[in-house]
C-alpha cells in the first residue's frame, strides 16, 4: 500500500472518530439542563405532579441550592414541594393584582418561588436530583409555563436557567425549564359524577384502555430494543476504528 493511500484511510478513520465523539459531547450537553418533567400529564385547568430535574455540570463543587420561580402573569394557587431527605424547602408567595378564583373562594396572592438548600452534600459531581412539585390549578388560557430557575454551587458560582426559546432561533445556552400543558378534559376539571349511560359503557371503555396499554408496553419495548441496537452499532464502529488504528501504525512500522 503506497504512503499517499495510508494517510488518506488513517483521516477518513480520524475523521469518524471526530464525528462520533462529537455525538457523544453534544448529546451529554443536551442533558445537562435543568429542565421539569410532568409525572403524567399535566393539562389546562387541572392538577400535575411534576419532577424538576437538576444535574451537577461541574466536577469540582457540588449543587447546594435551587430556586424556582413561577410566573405571575399565569398564577398557581397551590405548589406544593415533596419532601427530600437531605434537603429543606421554601415556599415564597406575592401579592396578585388580580385575585383568583378556586373552589368558590378569592385568592389574593400565589407561589411565586421555591427554594430548596441542601442540608447535607447536596448533589455531587457526575449525579442528579429529582425536586418532586404538585401543581394545581393550571392555567387553562396558556399552553406553556416558563419556570426560571437559578442553581447554586458550593464553590458559590451561580448559573441562571432563565433564557426563553425564541420561535426559529437556536437553543440558548442557559435555557428555562418549560412545562408544557396539554389539551384540558372534562377529568381534569374534576367533572360531575357519570350519568347512567356513561356508566354502562365503562366496561367497554375499560377493554379499550387495556389494549391502549398492550399497544404502549409494546411501543416501549421496541424502543428500548432500537435503542440497544444502536449502543450495539455504536461499540462495532469503536472497535473498527481502534482495529484500523492499529493496522495502520504496524503497516508504518513494516515500512
Amino acid at each position: 500500500m503506497s504512503v499517499s493511500r495510508t494517510r488518506t484511510s488513517a483521516r477518513a478513520v480520524l475523521a469518524g472518530g471526530i464525528a462520533l465523539s462529537s455525538v457523544v459531547l453534544l448529546s451529554g450537553t443536551a442533558f445537562a439542563h435543568v429542565s421539569v418533567q410532568p409525572q403524567g400529564e399535566a393539562a389546562k385547568g387541572g392538577y400535575a405532579t411534576v419532577n424538576i430535574k437538576v444535574p451537577n455540570e461541574r466536577d469540582n463543587a457540588s449543587t447546594v441550592k435551587l430556586e424556582v420561580n413561577f410566573p405571575l402573569d399565569h398564577p398557581l394557587a397551590s405548589v406544593m414541594p415533596q419532601p427530600i431527605p437531605g434537603w429543606k424547602a421554601e415556599v415564597t408567595k406575592s401579592k396578585l393584582d388580580k385575585p383568583l378564583e378556586l373552589h368558590g373562594k378569592k385568592i389574593n396572592e400565589a407561589v411565586s418561588k421555591v427554594t430548596w438548600t441542601a442540608d447535607g452534600s447536596g448533589i455531587g459531581p457526575g449525579q442528579f436530583q429529582q425536586f418532586p412539585l404538585s401543581l394545581g390549578r393550571l392555567p387553562e388560557d396558556a399552553d406553556q409555563l416558563v419556570l426560571k430557575s437559578i442553581q447554586t454551587y458550593s464553590n458559590k458560582e451561580v448559573v441562571r436557567w432563565i433564557e426563553e426559546q425564541k420561535e426559529g432561533a437556536e437553543e440558548p445556552e442557559n435555557p428555562a425549564p418549560v412545562l408544557k400543558l396539554s389539551a384540558a378534559s372534562e377529568d381534569h376539571h374534576g367533572g360531575a359524577a357519570p350519568s347512567a349511560s356513561a356508566s354502562a359503557g365503562t366496561d367497554e371503555k375499560a377493554g379499550h384502555d387495556d389494549k391502549t396499554a398492550d399497544h404502549q408496553e409494546t411501543a416501549s419495548a421496541s424502543s428500548t430494543d432500537t435503542t440497544a441496537r444502536v449502543l450495539g452499532v455504536v461499540g462495532i464502529l469503536v472497535g473498527v476504528a481502534g482495529v484500523a488504528f492499529g493496522v495502520l501504525a504496524g503497516r508504518r512500522r513494516s515500512a
